[in-house]
């Protein structure tokens, strides 16, 4: 149960992180597909997040391989 707040923590942070970019960094001209609109960033930042949090099930299968 903790490792899916955990991982929902972490999509959360990316949302957080990609709204940053947009306030902080942003688009001054209006063209950038991505950091125009600060929801398109911050989907962006949750979708990495949620990359991040769920990672490679392939490395994970080789860490319990090593466990074992």
């Amino acid at each position: 149960m903790t490792k899916y707040f955990w991982k929902a923590g972490v999509i959360i942070l990316g949302a957080l992180l990609g709204y940053g970019y947009y306030y902080f960094i942003g688009c001054q001209s209006g063209m950038c597909p991505i950091t125009r609109n600060p929801w398109i960033s911050t989907g962006y930042g949750a979708l990495f997040g949620l990359v991040f949090a769920w990672g490679s099930r392939k490395k994970n299968e080789d860490q319990k391989m090593g466990e074992k």
